[in-house]
């Protein structure tokens, strides 16, 4: 259930960046969860501390009915019980007489089965399997405990780039007790990449449950075996099909084989949006996807996608980035929008009373706009950066109001990672650190810092080729804020870009809170590890066997949140047979009282945004660093 509350001191127990706002929060249960303890034997309990908790919020700990912890009103809600067993039972009991309960957690990690989909063909009669892919969080039933949603990727899933068929997308709903609730079959008349689907998991409409938001198109089923628009229609492209711009017509496939380039695409017909019941999987209401591939409508030419995105065979156009936003400052809305090589455009929707409804649109084509074009990145944040109560798309190099009116551009042009948050305490407001991959651009600057209510430049580091990977996270206690870090420079710098001597951690992946302190883990892939910052090198905390990563490349895992437990962050990564999803979380117990980290606007916004194209890890809107 979504609930009004006054974000502020009294409440969240820590610094707060934001001012006072009304907008609406989930209501979350204590999710009450033990594991064995990573030292001294015994287990370790943790539980949530929420913003709507009173100052003096106290909790009693029972282990198999015995009284183990008193907790007080300056006590974590983590508790190294020393003496527990494997077959231990903990209750935990608030003032108030709610009571929550668990077993532990062997190998300290919860296992969810998956119903793995059974392999399927292609019309040329190439048979492709499926993995566990990207997944989110939403309480889809209102009980204020998550439930799990899972995107399912063919074996022949491919790039924009690429030609040929790519199977189709599949996303299946699970409690954290096992249950499969429903299966969304994307159909034929979607591509399967990571550019293709982005799926929110949200409650759009404030009626205590999360709805499913993403785009679809004919043939599409949903959770209830209902099918949206013509079941029988196929829009794939055969191959004859050749833009007259195009001056190869052709790609080469894996076996080296040349293939047309409009091969497997979908490059027409009707294509829509629609919002899927959380409970059920049934499509409750569906509109015609904006933006459109064209002014034309369904079925555009080659020549006019060409003069529209760049390109007349679907690798500019077909890519899709979404999003949740507060756009009134009180309840949220979604964000879908396409491209961000070129022409960007975006659309805000509202999902009330059972119908969805478009609030604006913007688009880097509308004249006065010319400046944001190019500026888009390979994934989105929000947040509110203006700080009037409202958020605000950060695209990028480019920023959208809470109105759908233009910001800022910096045009620093197209990059592939960026992160947004108070990342540099000592200045007001927040921060937005990315990486750029178009030198012309960006003035060969391969990072930047950003001052993420102006864009104006803070700091940038130089570079001749495209920068792959950056990351800005606080790892180093002796200099405030994050630091910050990426693939152009061996340097780590920190957050006003001052170089810090040794260099910088191996990878610029994933962040996460895994430990006791409040620096943030490194996460690459499934491996955990933490930072040494007087000897520059990794200690490593958590490398599970029988798991993968996400992505090839991107080795991300298929979801890094605040799911569970106290305000640490959680671990979920699919099985190396995809037949169970797990989620690792920390044995480590805290001295530090944080409110859990979905009740920060920023950072539950992230969670939602998180399986977008180039996945990227959360952060919270405020300072949580050790300094």
């Amino acid at each position: 259930m979504l609930t009004p509350i006054i974000l502020g001191l009294a409440t969240m127990a820590i610094p707060q960046a934001a001012a006072p706002s009304p907008r609406m929060i989930e209501k979350l249960d204590r999710a009450l969860v033990a594991v064995p303890a990573a030292q001294g034997g015994g287990n370790h309990v943790s539980w949530r501390l929420l913003a709507t908790d009173p100052k003096a919020q106290t909790f009693t700990l029972r282990r198999d009915g015995r009284v183990i912890a008193r907790v007080s009103t300056k006590d974590a809600t983590s508790v190294h019980d020393k003496s527990g067993t494997a077959t231990s039972r903990y209750t935990l009991d608030t003032p108030g007489g709610a009571v929550a309960s668990a077993g532990v957690w062997s190998g300290g990690y919860l296992s969810i089965p998956l119903d793995k989909p059974a392999d399927r063909t292609t019309p040329e009669g190439e048979t492709y399997s499926y993995s566990a892919n990207d997944a989110s969080v939403g309480d889809l039933d209102g009980d204020g405990r998550y439930e799990l949603i899972v995107k399912w990727y063919p074996s022949i899933a491919k790039d924009n780039a690429f030609a040929g068929y790519t199977g189709e997308t599949l996303l299946d709903a699970y409690t954290l007790d096992g249950k499969r609730l429903w299966r969304i079959d994307l159909g034929r008349n979607i591509r399967s990449g990571a550019h293709y689907t982005q799926f929110m998991v949200f409650d759009f409409d404030g009626d205590g449950r999360a709805e499913v938001a993403m785009k679809t198109a004919d043939g599409t089923i949903d959770g209830t075996g209902a099918a949206l628009g013509d079941s029988k229609a196929d829009w794939r492209a055969t191959g004859g099909e050749q833009p007259s711009s195009d001056r190869t017509g052709s790609d080469t496939n894996a076996t080296g084989q040349r293939v047309a380039r409009t091969k497997g695409r979908i490059l027409s017909g009707p294509e829509y949006l629609t919002v899927f019941d959380g409970r059920t999987g049934k499509a409750l209401a569906s509109a015609p996807y904006a933006p459109h591939r064209a002014p034309s409508g369904d079925n555009p030419t080659p020549e006019e996608m060409t003069a529209v995105w760049g390109d007349g065979y679907g690798n500019r156009s077909e890519r899709y980035l979404a999003g949740v936003a507060y756009l009134d400052g009180r309840r949220p809305s979604m964000i879908f929008a396409r491209g961000y090589y070129g022409r960007s455009v975006l659309a805000a929707w509202d999902f009330r009373g059972g119908k969805l409804t478009p609030r604006w649109v913007f688009d880097s084509a509308t004249p006065g706009n010319e400046k944001y074009g190019g500026n888009g990145n390979h994934q989105l944040s929000v947040a509110d950066v203006d700080g009037d109560g409202r958020d605000e798309i950060v695209y990028g190099s480019m920023a959208v109001d809470d109105d759908g009116k233009s910001l800022w551009s910096s045009g620093l042009g197209h990059g592939d990672a960026m992160h947004v948050g108070d990342l540099d305490p000592t200045r007001p407001g927040l921060e937005k650190f990315g990486v750029h991959e178009t030198m012309r651009m960006s003035g060969n600057r391969g990072a930047a810092m950003l001052d993420a209510r102006t864009g104006a430049l803070l700091w940038s580091t130089p570079a001749d080729k495209d920068t792959g990977r950056g990351i800005a996270i606080d790892i180093d206690p002796r200099h405030v804020g994050d630091e910050a870090w990426a693939s152009n420079s061996r340097d780590l710098y920190d957050a006003r870009g001052n170089v810090i001597p040794g260099g910088h951690p191996r990878a610029a992946n994933f962040g996460i809170w895994w430990d006791g302190d409040r620096l943030r883990e490194l996460l690459d892939g499934k491996r955990i590890s933490k930072w040494n910052w007087t000897t520059a090198t990794e200690t490593p905390l958590l490398d599970p066997d029988g798991v993968v990563s996400n992505n090839g490349t991107k080795q991300n895992p298929s979801l890094s949140a605040d799911i569970l437990g106290d305000w640490r962050e959680e671990l979920v990564v699919p099985s190396s047979d995809s037949r169970e999803m797990r989620i690792y979380i920390t044995p480590w117990p805290t001295m530090e009282r944080i409110v859990t980290l979905m009740h920060d606007p920023v950072y539950r916004l992230g969670v939602a945004w998180q399986n977008t194209a180039y996945n990227q890890p959360p952060h919270v809107g405020y300072s949580l660093g050790a300094k």
